[in-house]
């Protein structure tokens, strides 16, 4: 390969054919030439690219992995409090479950970026106002306010794992889409984890089957319990020591599953004409519709947001804005299903709250789309759309925080 490395000098396109039909024999090569054969600032280049070691990434300290499995015993023992204590599991698992993970990981990265004592304090302080709040509210697991509080606070609580996370630049756009691409990886290897967990527990349940021992009730109560709330907290861990595992994949599942979502979408549509089912009179489709506009936004958010260092094609830019415009659709239908059912039956929190939601991702998604719309017609740059929705959490925030905390006191329980 050497001469043809030196045949080929001259020709920029033919050196690159060469290097990539064998790097190993290319690089060996390469570096038995004399400089002396080559152009100086030619085989500065070369040199660079091949030969070029980065910097040594600070490997996790034996500290670190003590704090971590801390963390995991904590959420563990939280988890296992209903038992401990002979708590009501629904009353405790329905306010509190949010406060089982997410100080955990707040923890964790607040060691991690050795945030100050003052932040970590008003954080401390918000979980336990939040703890006092939702534990005191009157009503059962099934009272319109305690369920929209549980699940707001669930939101709530997230944000404020999103502002330990993003530390000292909770103003700047691109850490807060660094956090959303820290939820999809999140996801990714909390489901590797889980499907991993799975395959352990059946086989552990099986071969002691085999010998007599029937272990399936002590197994989940212990183990599997016990277990959960540890997969997203080593995932995190995994996650931020080697973001090589998913910092590839994730980038992949959007692109895949923005096409995919968007074709499903689109004949679901279709498919509601034909199938005699709509949202202004049939209350449980009204709340499948929403969970669906919810997933589909989340699944635009993250295409958006995710970073694999190249730019967007046409085609992914064009299959984006579709996406974008076909859930504006599914998101007008929905609202103006819940305008109907205000006006038929009137207000009531559910429907206040889904109204006010719907209002709010209407505007982000119209937004978005408005982007979009500049990116395919080469008016604006992409880093436009990814602002769209950076500068809008806050916004989601808000809303959260009123339908947490104000709601119980705007509808009576």
């Amino acid at each position: 390969m050497r001469n043809e490395i030196l045949a080929s000098l001259d020709q920029p396109d033919q050196l690159e054919k060469l290097y990539r039909s064998n790097k190993a024999g290319f690089k060996k090569s390469f570096a038995e030439l004399e400089e002396a054969q080559m152009d100086r600032q030619l085989a500065a280049c070369w040199k660079a690219r091949l030969f070029y070691q980065p910097e040594e990434r600070e490997r996790f300290t034996g500290k670190e992995l003590v704090r971590v499995l801390i963390l995991v015993v904590l959420a563990g023992l939280l988890a296992r409090i209903p038992d401990i204590f002979s708590i009501e599991q629904e009353f405790y698992f329905s306010r509190n479950l949010g406060f089982i993970l997410f100080p955990a990981l707040m923890l964790f990265f607040g060691w991690r970026q050795a945030l100050p004592l003052h932040r970590l304090a008003g954080v401390g302080i918000a979980l336990l106002v939040s703890l006092v709040f939702i534990n005191l509210l009157p009503g059962t697991a099934t009272t319109d306010t305690v369920v929209l509080s549980c699940i707001h606070l669930l939101l709530f609580l997230w944000s404020l794992l999103g502002y330990v996370f993003i530390g000292a630049k909770v103003g700047e756009a691109e850490s807060r889409l660094d956090f959303l691409r820290y939820n999809g990886d999140l996801v990714v290897m909390t489901t590797l984890l889980l499907i991993t967990g799975g395959i352990v527990t059946g086989v552990t349940i099986g071969l002691f089957s085999l010998i007599g021992f029937q272990i399936e009730s002590f197994y989940f109560k212990n183990i599997v319990v016990t277990g959960l709330p540890a997969a997203p907290i080593l995932a995190t861990w995994l996650i931020q020591n080697n973001p090589q595992l998913v910092g590839r994949v994730s980038p992949v599942i959007a692109r895949l599953f923005s096409p995919v979502v968007l074709l499903m979408l689109l004949v679901y549509l279709g498919a509601i004409l034909y199938s005699g089912k709509d949202p202004y009179n049939d209350r449980e489709f009204l709340v499948l519709f929403n969970g669906l506009l919810i997933g589909v936004l989340a699944i635009l958010f993250f295409s958006v947001a995710e970073k694999s260092g190249r730019e967007k094609s046409l085609v992914e830019n064009w299959i984006l804005l579709l996406l974008a415009a076909s859930t504006v659709v599914v998101n007008c239908i929905a609202l103006s299903a819940i305008l109907f059912r205000i006006a038929e039956w009137g207000i009531t929190a559910n429907r206040a709250a889904v109204l006010g939601g719907n209002l709010l991702i209407l505007l982000n998604l119209v937004l978005v789309t408005v982007q979009l719309v500049a990116v395919v017609r080469k008016k604006a740059d992409f880093s436009l759309v990814r602002m769209a929705i950076a500068g809008y959490l806050p916004v989601y925030i808000a809303w959260t925080i009123v339908v947490t905390f104000l709601f119980p006191f705007f509808f009576r329980v």
